[in-house]
């Protein structure tokens, strides 16, 4: 999977001579975070909600309330826009870019083409786009957990006896419990009754636990 398949394409951007208080009501009214800061088609900048906060008056600052709100009826985000952007490209690859990420510690990566900001990606695409339809997050039916089958010829085992009971899979990954020697299975079926599923897996001596989930 890469970025151009998760990014959010409909990219809402200001340049940089936007006053504060403006960009904070584009973000306001389009609920998002953050603001690509576009001067003449290139990347100048990011600005986001909480830059904007903290940008806001001290309660020890000396001036009036109408002194306040001049200065800052004047301010561009220019003045406060984050220049050192880190970005990333259509054609990268989900895990490198979920990795430059975190390494940068940032919550969302303009996308670039030749320059051009054609995206972004950020930690909610990561979530709804990504984590949700690999752990099956959303969808009706019972997840199980197959301790320490979580290599493959234990996998295959598990996914024989699945087929064999007719139900269905809607999404499947292992994970790393803590101080755990092997992975576990995490398997999320399209049935809310998988006792069968569960007491033939016992029967081949996996040791199994459901959990039911329904949306909220």
């Amino acid at each position: 999977m890469f970025v151009r398949d998760v990014m959010t394409s409909n990219v809402i951007t200001i340049p940089s001579d936007t006053l504060m208080v403006e960009a904070g009501k584009i973000m306001d009214f389009h609920r998002i975070e953050r603001l690509p800061v576009v001067d003449r088609g290139k990347l100048v900048g990011i600005v986001t909600k909480d830059t904007l906060q903290r940008a806001g008056p001290s309660e020890a600052t000396s001036l009036s309330r109408w002194e306040l709100s001049y200065v800052l009826g004047k301010m561009t985000v220019k003045q406060i826009m984050k220049t050192d952007v880190v970005t990333t490209t259509p054609d990268t690859t989900v895990e490198c870019a979920i990795a430059t990420a975190q390494s940068h510690r940032v919550g969302s990566l303009p996308v670039l083409d030749n320059g051009s900001v054609v995206g972004i990606l950020t930690t909610n695409d990561f979530f709804y786009k990504i984590l949700n339809p690999l752990m099956g997050i959303g969808e009706e039916g019972t997840r199980i957990i197959v301790y320490a089958a979580g290599e493959a010829a234990q996998i295959q085992k598990v996914m024989e006896c699945i087929n064999r009971s007719g139900a269905g899979i809607r999404a499947v990954c292992t994970a790393a419990p803590p101080e755990a020697e092997k992975n576990d299975l995490l398997i999320h079926l399209d049935t809310e009754d998988a006792g069968q599923v569960i007491m033939e897996l016992e029967k081949l001596g996996f040791s199994v636990d459901t959990r039911e989930y329904k949306p909220c």
